[in-house]
């Protein structure tokens, strides 16, 4: 029997809930206060809740938005625990962060999985790469598996940190933060052809990562990802244009994690960036349609793959109220009869072994 399960937790959050209890003119104690902060930090460095869920198949959105700002959706951000392995494809604004705020160490990264080089993917690769450097001691750099862009793109952010991390390694002394262990280490491989499901990483126990091509045009070297783990199993979208391959390489997962852009409210925003007279934003705003999928299109897709359970992320527009939410997933269930969940910062979704 499948489990799903959605949860988004700040330890901040949750000390300050417990602080606010109190009506509103009363004083906190100081000591009940530092009790508590004292508390909550316990519980967050005993806890991993990736690590701590029963052997299988097990996903984190730590970014589920687009460029576009958002309160609740950070950048492009996908973890995923597969048996006692943690692996991260993309990192977008604030992924980093928010594997701590929901209670999963960075340290534990065993690699990183680029679906493409767009800046909303990749712009927290530094700050990833420092988090899982420091917070676990690594003697060796963060392995950054993509298409032949990631050499490039490695190369950029580690010549950009190189003095940040001359002064943690001074700072910390070698012990705690060993220099060899700092940055990147760029493994590209061939942007696989049409048709073509070529497999990047396999390990003794069974977790097997595999890539196929997809349609980002112009961005040239597009990929999505599949992750097999014994019974279980999921597809990757990165950015694209409803895609066939992604269809053909996706074949009975479990799960589908696929990118959504709703034209009807992309267009009526620009519509009223214009009327405003913003002429500019509305033109990029109108731009973004070519090259994404709908949310409609992403549950074809999914009932074409035969997946159980539909996981939308790098959301776009923006949804800052719930009634834009109900709009952007409007009609889905029409073309899609298994689950769909609206990804925010923080959903999680359980996929344990199914027992024999």
């Amino acid at each position: 029997m499948k489990s799903h399960r959605i949860c988004s937790r700040s330890l901040v959050a949750f000390v300050w809930a417990v602080l606010l209890i109190p009506a509103c003119d009363s004083i906190v104690p100081e000591g009940a206060t530092l009790a508590l902060l004292d508390s909550a930090v316990e519980e967050a460095v005993q806890r991993d809740d990736l690590a701590d869920l029963p052997d299988g198949l097990h996903v984190l959105l730590c970014g589920a938005g687009s460029p576009q700002a958002s309160e609740t959706r950070s950048g492009t951000c996908v973890a995923v625990q597969a048996g006692e392995h943690l692996y991260v494809f993309d990192a977008g604004t604030n992924g980093a962060r928010n594997l701590s705020r929901f209670f999963v160490n960075p340290g534990r990264i065993e690699a990183l999985f680029l679906t493409h080089a767009h800046s909303d993917h990749v712009d927290g690769l530094g700050e990833m790469s420092v988090l899982r450097w420091v917070n676990g001691g690594h003697s060796e750099p963060l392995p950054v598996y993509g298409p032949p862009v990631v050499k490039e793109v490695v190369a950029g952010f580690n010549q950009a940190y190189a003095p940040d991390v001359k002064y943690r390694v001074a700072h910390h002394a070698d012990d705690l933060t060993p220099a060899s262990g700092a940055g990147m280490v760029a493994h590209p491989f061939a942007l696989p052809l049409d048709g073509e499901l070529n497999l990047v990483l396999e390990t003794e126990d069974g977790v097997r990562i595999s890539v196929y091509s997809v349609s980002h045009d112009p961005v040239e070297q597009a990929v999505g990802y599949r992750v097999d783990y014994r019974s279980r199993s999921l597809s990757i979208s990165g950015d694209t244009i409803k895609s066939a391959n992604l269809i053909k390489h996706s074949q009975g997962v479990d799960l589908l994690i696929h990118e959504a852009l709703n034209p009807q409210l992309i267009n009526r925003i620009a519509d009223a960036a214009e009327a405003g007279g913003s002429l500019r934003g509305a033109r990029l705003l109108r731009d973004t349609l070519s090259y994404h999928t709908s949310p409609i299109e992403a549950a074809e897709t999914a009932t074409e793959v035969g997946a159980d359970h539909l996981l939308l992320y790098h959301i776009a527009p923006a949804l800052p109220v719930a009634p834009l939410e109900a709009l952007f997933v409007k009609g889905m269930d029409e073309h899609f009869a298994g689950e769909i969940t609206l990804g925010e910062d923080g959903t999680l979704i359980s996929l344990p072994l199914e027992e024999s």
